[in-house]
């Protein structure tokens, strides 16, 4: 009887062993969170630098949307561009893709027949472009004229508030915030600018017509019409010409070009080379257009004064 019972014992222990195993599985796995399902995400691309800086305001602290930069930053101004495969890649996870438009990216035909569900805003759209000279087409680089910078701000804004309705609140207060600043930076430098009596400049390339135009400056002569493309004997000697003939004293190069034939003309005229950015290269920052165009403010005011 004694063997018999202490059997039976062994059992109802070791029963009671395995039950209570489980039952401290069952315990810890109920007090482990179950996975939620991960939020909606958005990923925004832009073509280039500018396009890049004005999405990262307008997108600013909202949650589970991305900016990215289709383009590598040295990528500068797009003239000519051909988009690469990286840059393709770039976009495979992008829900829209913000372009400055006016024919700036002639690469897009292939994007748009690579990604035909890719959401595209054209952020120059109805913006009034000057015609170029001859056979050119019409300039695209609006965005040098900080109110065409604030126009695209405010397209961009929009598009992504109708793309994105459970963030357009969002989006319009940051579009709102942004063009305010944009609107102090424009205004510091009408009243800084507009005073100076000397309103002939010499640009390097055709970057600036939009910046003249808003601030009143009358661009007497380009040093090379494209980048990179250096200007021949003939449109050399004119441009010195011009440049006496006007009695100008400041030439203006870009950061991301060889200031060689800008050098050259100083040497031929006793003019004094500056540096003006069309803002297409710089920090991947949301204040880098506000800082480039206040470093431009600055230059002007020490080459003009």
């Amino acid at each position: 009887m004694n063997s018999k019972f202490i059997k039976r014992l062994g059992l109802v222990l070791l029963s009671l062993l395995i039950l209570s195993g489980c039952g401290a599985n069952n315990e810890s796995q109920a007090t482990v969170s179950p996975t939620e399902k991960p939020s909606s995400t958005m990923t925004i691309a832009t073509t280039f630098y500018p396009m890049y800086i004005f999405a990262l305001n307008v997108a600013k602290d909202i949650p589970n949307v991305t900016v990215i930069n289709m383009t590598q930053p040295s990528a500068g101004c797009l003239h000519d561009y051909a988009a690469t495969p990286q840059d393709m890649k770039n976009l495979e996870e992008a829900s829209v893709l913000i372009t400055n438009g006016a024919d700036m990216e002639s690469f897009m035909d292939k994007i748009t027949s690579q990604m035909p569900n890719l959401k595209i805003i054209e952020s120059s759209k109805g913006i009034e472009l000057i015609k170029g000279d001859g056979d050119e087409g019409d300039n695209p680089h609006v965005w040098v004229s900080i109110s065409n910078a604030m126009t695209e701000v405010q397209t961009i804004g929009d598009q992504l508030a109708i793309l994105d309705p459970s963030n357009a609140m969002k989006y319009q207060e940051n579009t709102k915030a942004y063009i305010k600043k944009l609107e102090a930076q424009r205004a510091k430098m009408h009243l800084a600018l507009d005073g100076i009596k000397n309103r002939d400049i010499v640009t390097f390339h055709e970057a600036f017509p939009y910046f003249a135009q808003e601030f009143n400056f009358n661009i007497a002569a380009v040093i090379e019409r494209e980048p990179g493309s250096a200007p021949n004997a003939k449109e050399l000697s004119e441009t010195i010409d011009t440049v006496k003939n006007l009695k100008i004293t400041a030439l203006f190069a870009e950061p991301q070009y060889d200031a060689k034939a800008a050098a050259t003309i100083a040497s031929a005229t006793g003019a004094k080379v500056y540096t003006l950015d069309p803002v297409v290269m710089g920090p991947m920052e949301a204040d880098a257009y506000i800082n480039i165009m206040d470093s431009n403010l600055k230059t002007l005011q020490e080459a003009l004064k």
